[in-house]
């Protein structure tokens, strides 16, 4: 059964109180801002594009796990203190809130932390949120259940001082099938995939161990570490690779600093021989420590469910539609996961208090976030899906094709990002819009098909591993700049290395134009693909050459000059505002 989020309560506190004095030292003028942007970063709260005095905070939600109250929380927190009262969920299962007031933020954090929430190492060049397929414990394929391992590598790393000061960000994924590809294990650092081996007539639990994945502006895939790694050895595995990392990550070059340019550099049989000796140091060194944070899950039970009066609802005319794409049956009988769209990645209050209320009424409260900026909830009784689509439909949530080539993933781009070009949300509004709003978005042809969006080419929106991808750039013309998008094709991740690809780019096109261009695309795939032809193997085998020429058109600026005001304004920024290059410093490394 879900169990609270372990915190340390007391250090929290202190952290919280440590935060209010740091502020009025800054304000003082007796503190520096870059000592205070380490210390804000390693508590998970970011400086925000164009102002010095707001931030936005990152929630870490390990594996994704959030209860019908602790979503309450957020989106009231979200609605006193910030000014769009959105709440966003991210590529890694957390969620942000954006332009904070810095005074604000000691109250907000105390806040969370009452929830049972914490910010703490979101940010910085720390172990990050861990994340992990959101149907582990509940997919009927499941070899079994990667939750607790997830949580236990939040609990023993959370504010352990081995990783409050690596040369770069640590990402952890979990997932639980050998079959599917949920969690994307192969762009992480360090991946586990469950799996299962039979020694002497007996089935041994464990995981096929990944590192050296990453995406960012030079995206690298994840190499096979281990075949097998048993339960008793799967802490000391972790630790050994972040002694590794911590020793030998490029503290020089932050551009390089991540564990897979180790990797890189040694090749992976050399790290394999280091990673085997730093683990018999860990195992032959570890404390009681160790042996404190061990597995404590039970299998999860059905919710005590206080009324079956929605056994009585009626289905709505578009429920078979959202029934279809949305919801997946259990390995539970009579159970299912429900995915709710979260359109843009944004929930406003409304739409969280209501969730919630859902959650609470049908499953328990249970319910996770995803890594496609979606939400799950779980242990939905099948007899309740019509009253739970009615529910969601009234708060302009019951939209279908989740997970589909409609279910857009973007980053927050330029709207509060120092590093972005331009506004991708205002690229995922256009193709939703425009696109997806006549006819593509129920296509079965098209339907397995994966759009993503980032506002720069490093990759937070993951574009490189989208079947369509675009991240933010600029070009000169007529001597002024004009908002484009690189149109990468072909990316898609797999469950070895040899499957990974990375999206090649075929085209810079005016982000005003990538609306025709796309529906250009998708058309020409559906003329010319052979039968039962996937998307990505139409790729491969028509070729990106003859993609680029196909796309070529769309490069050209012309058709935008009939509406010349517009052609240089970035979609999603204010009417009338000329679009011009800003990016700042980023802050993704302390």
């Amino acid at each position: 059964m879900t169990r609270p989020i372990f915190q340390l309560s007391e250090e929290a506190k202190n952290e919280i109180a440590r935060f209010r004095r740091e502020i009025a030292l800054l304000d003082k003028g007796e503190r520096d801002m870059d000592d205070f942007k380490r210390f804000r970063l390693n508590n998970g709260i970011y400086g925000i594009r164009g102002t010095a005095d707001e931030h936005m905070i990152r929630i870490k939600l390990p594996f994704g796990e959030m209860t019908a109250d602790q979503l309450e929380v957020i989106v009231e927190v979200a609605e006193k203190y910030t000014p769009s009262k959105l709440s966003h969920v991210t590529t890694r299962q957390a969620i942000q809130l954006h332009n904070l007031k810095r005074p604000q933020v000691p109250e907000l954090l105390q806040t969370i932390h009452d929830a049972g929430l914490t910010s703490r190492e979101a940010c910085g060049n720390t172990v990050r949120n861990i994340t992990c397929d959101e149907l582990a414990g509940v997919h009927p394929d499941e070899i079994f259940d990667v939750q607790p391992y997830a949580e236990l590598l939040f609990r023993y790393f959370l504010r352990n001082p081995i990783c409050q000061n690596l040369p770069r960000k640590f990402k952890i994924a979990f997932e639980s099938t050998a079959t599917s590809d949920r969690a994307r294990i192969g762009i992480h650092d360090l991946g586990f995939r469950a799996t299962v081996r039979e020694v002497n007539g007996k089935k041994e639990f464990g995981f096929i161990t990944t590192v050296g994945g990453g995406l960012g502006s030079m995206p690298f895939a994840a190499h096979l570490l281990e075949e097998f790694t048993p339960f008793d050895q799967f802490l000391a595995t972790t630790e050994a690779l972040i002694r590794i990392f911590d020793r030998h990550g490029n503290r020089r070059d932050k551009n390089r600093a991540r564990i897979k340019f180790v990797v890189a550099e040694w090749g992976i049989e050399e790290f394999r021989k280091r990673f085997i000796e730093e683990r018999k140091a860990v195992i032959g060194t570890s404390s009681g420590r160790h042996e404190r944070f061990q597995i404590e899950w039970k299998s999860e039970t059905a919710p005590v469910v206080k009324t079956d009066a929605f056994k009585n609802a009626v289905p709505g005319p578009d429920f078979n539609a959202w029934k279809k794409t949305n919801v997946i049956p259990q390995k539970q009988k009579g159970y299912s996961a429900v995915y709710i769209r979260c359109l843009y990645g944004d929930v406003n209050p409304a739409q969280g208090r209501e969730i919630a209320a859902i959650a609470r009424e049908v499953c328990g409260g249970r319910m996770r976030t995803t890594i496609t900026q979606n939400l799950l909830l779980r242990w939905v009784p099948d007899a309740a899906l019509a009253l739970v689509h009615n529910r969601l439909q009234k708060i302009s949530m019951g939209l279908d094709n989740a997970l589909t080539v409609a279910d857009i993933t973007r980053c927050p781009g330029a709207d509060t990002c120092n590093l972005a070009i331009t506004h991708s949300k205002g690229l995922a509004i256009n193709l939703t819009e425009d696109v997806f709003s006549n006819g593509f978005s129920h296509d079965p042809e098209l339907s397995h098909i994966t759009i993503k969006i980032s506002g720069c080419i490093n990759s937070c929106g993951q574009h490189h591993i989208a079947d369509i991808g675009f991240f933010g750039a600029s070009r000169n013309i007529d001597g002024k700049q004009m908002p484009h998008y690189q149109m990468m094709l072909g990316g898609r991740t797999g469950l070895k290395h040899e499957d990974i690809k990375f999206g090649t780019g075929v085209a810079f096109i005016p982000a005003r134009r990538i609306g025709e261009a796309v529906k250009s695309l998708l058309t020409r795939y559906k003329t010319t693909k052979q039968a039962g032809e996937l998307f990505p193997k139409w790729i491969d085998r028509v070729g990106l050459a003859s993609l680029k020429e196909a796309m070529q058109p769309f490069t050209d600026p012309e058709p935008l000059r009939k509406d010349a005001a517009k052609m240089f304004e970035d979609l999603g920024d204010s009417v009338g505002t000329q679009f011009k290059v800003a990016v700042g410093k980023g802050e993704c490394a302390a």
